[in-house]
């Protein structure tokens, strides 16, 4: 499923270049932006300008990335083609999760590498701090993915009582754009959210691996919050499986 998905998304060469141009605009959007905050200051909440421009452009890079399997989910079971992919001989949370995870390694190579060299040599954002920072990266941005396409899953799970999840998805997606740090750094935010902010799964979306690229989280800290990301994605995934079992016996029990 993942390296068919894969095959779909490059077929698509207008989609491509269309979604480029879009990351394009925001990239520029971001730069001028907070060029213009930081004209008559040389810090914002002890960030410089270089720092903030790194963090919103890796935050803007991963944000697309923590949603999007749902709403395949939520399709399936307004249209009833729910029905037919349950006869099939594989689990269809597995296959919509493998699905997304192919559609997402496609847009990496296509477009989030090619905008994330980009931003380096035109914007001037910073690289990892070390080799170590790097991988520590890559590690929690595959957890964060893996949280947020959970989160979603959730969400379309819930169509089976909803029917309509639209006001749901958009729920989510203020949610996750307030809380997970993708509007602005957590560490602007006051004292108390970021308090409540750790107890929620949000910040380990965006927020958790940018601050490990960029340094904020270092060393044992690095370490720490990698594990929690863990502990929630299996918290979630367990989550999400119960929903779904539950929401198959509500099929079977008025389907027959």
């Amino acid at each position: 499923m993942l390296k068919v998905q894969i095959k779909l998304d490059t077929s698509y060469a207008a989609w491509y270049w269309a979604g480029t141009f879009a990351i394009i605009v925001k990239l520029c959007t971001l730069y001028y932006f907070w060029t213009a905050v930081y004209e008559n200051k040389q810090t914002v909440g002890a960030l410089s300008l270089t720092n903030m421009l790194t963090y919103m452009v890796i935050a803007l890079l991963l944000e697309q990335y923590v949603s999007g399997v749902g709403d395949n989910l939520a399709r399936m079971i307004k249209q009833g083609d729910i029905a037919l992919e349950l006869m099939k001989p594989y689990h269809l949370l597995d296959k919509l999760v493998a699905m997304d995870i192919g559609q997402k390694i496609s847009n990496s190579i296509r477009t989030t590498f090619p905008m994330l060299l980009f931003s380096i040599w035109f914007i001037g954002i910073e690289l990892p701090q070390s080799l170590e920072s790097f991988g520590l990266f890559i590690i929690s941005v595959i957890l964060g993915v893996l949280i947020g396409t959970q989160l979603d899953l959730i969400i379309g799970i819930l169509a089976f009582w909803t029917v309509n999840v639209w006001g749901l998805r958009l729920l989510r997606d203020s949610i996750i754009q307030f809380c997970s740090g993708a509007l602005v750094p957590l560490s602007l935010y006051p004292h108390w959210f970021q308090e409540i902010s750790i107890f929620l799964p949000f910040q380990s979306m965006v927020y958790i691996p940018v601050s490990i690229y960029t340094g904020a989280i270092s060393g044992s800290a690095a370490y720490i919050a990698i594990a929690t990301q863990f502990i929630w994605f299996i918290l979630i995934a367990v989550l999400a499986r119960f929903l779904w079992a539950l929401a198959i016996r509500k099929i079977t029990i008025f389907g027959g």
